[in-house]
This record gives structure tokens, sequence and C-alpha cells, in this order.
């Protein structure tokens, strides 16, 4: 991507490389989100879906939100992975519960499924991941580039573990 460019042109740009052949009919911004998401690339997720969301009114709006916030904690997640030292990155466990816990608030009413995602596995990772930053302590990062969650646009994932 081209330094200078405008935002909205950087997420049109990405998109186009993504190469989303025949994602069940969604819109490319929404796919590349999951696309983004799979590969770790969860800020690319974040912003993908962002150009999206502002976009958008009506329920989709308050999905999206919640799809947004549960990429910003993952995030917080892998930075933390990364650089559990780092004076900023290594106090990243809290924002990342806290995204968290609003990503699962704005999911919730779109339960069982939605949009071709199962809204309730989703929640089930909120949870789990929640829980499991609060079990360590807020000194254990759960998160790990071989275990990280898998989105998909067929209703059975996420998962846990690959």
């Amino acid at each position: 991507m081209q330094e200078g460019m405008k935002k909205g042109d950087r997420i049109q740009e990405l998109i186009a490389t993504l190469s989303l052949p025949g994602e069940l009919g969604h819109d490319p911004h929404y796919a590349g989100y999951f696309r983004c998401f799979n590969d770790q690339r969860y800020y690319e997720a974040h912003d993908v879906l962002e150009h999206l969301w502002l976009q958008t009114n009506g329920p989709e709006h308050r999905f999206y939100k919640g799809m947004i916030q549960f990429a910003g904690a993952f995030v917080h997640l892998k930075k933390q992975y990364l650089r559990p030292e780092h004076p900023t990155d290594g106090r990243r466990l809290h924002p990342a519960r806290r995204l968290l816990k609003l990503a699962h608030f704005n999911l919730q009413p779109f339960g069982p499924l939605f949009m071709g995602l199962n809204v309730n596995l989703v929640l089930g990772v909120c949870s789990i991941t929640i829980a499991r930053i609060e079990e360590g302590n807020f000194m254990q990062n759960p998160w790990r580039p071989e275990t990280a969650p898998i989105l998909s646009l067929d209703a059975r994932s996420p998962t846990l573990d690959r």
C-alpha cells in the first residue's frame, strides 16, 4: 500500500489484494474481515470492517461494531504476546478483556446465527478468552499463533484450536 493514501483508498486496495472468491455473496469488506482475521492480521480485519460499519445503519451496525471490537481485542492479545516486556504492549491484557466484553455485549442479540456466522461460537470465544485472562490474573496471555481462533462464514466456527 502506498504511503500518503487516504484510509478508504488503502482499505479498497487491501480488499482488492485479498482474492475473495465467492464468499457466499457477502460484501467484500465483510468477507475481507474474515480473511484478515484468520491470517492473524487483526488490525487489518478491524479496519476493513470499520469501513463498512461507518456506512451502515440498522442492526448490522451493532453487529459490525461487535466484530470490530472482537478483532481489536486480538490486536491487543497478539501485541502483548509478541512483546510481553514492552512498556506499552506488556499491559494489553486489560484492554483486550474490555474489548471482548464489549464485543460480547454487542454480539449477544445476534445469536445463534447472523449473516452466515455462528455468533454463539464467537460469544463462546469471548467468554473463554476473558476467563483465561482473568484466571491468569492478567499475567498470562491465552493467545497463541498456533491456537488462534479461526472464523468462518459457514456457521461451523470459530474454534479455539486449528
